[in-house]
């Protein structure tokens, strides 16, 4: 399972990743988080508002923080 954090570096983007690491952890999945962080590659998802949080290539959640407990149940 792939994780994407589409960001800019902002405070918001830096705790996208932090609930995104706990949440795997929790769910017990193997997963690798990468960050996107080059415009044109988060313009590419088709996202305008950063954070964005996208799953095996699917865009979950923009614009907002999603808790360590919404993603874990994106995990599945």
């Amino acid at each position: 399972m792939k994780i994407q954090i589409l960001s800019t570096g902002c405070p918001r983007c830096k705790r996208l990743a932090e609930n995104a690491e706990a949440a795997a952890l929790a769910a017990g999945k193997d997963v690798s988080i990468e960050k996107v962080t080059n415009i044109k590659d988060i313009m590419a998802f088709g996202v305008i508002t950063t954070p964005a949080l996208v799953i095996d290539g699917e865009v979950k959640a923009a614009g907002k923080v999603p808790g360590v407990d919404e993603i874990e149940a994106m995990l599945g």
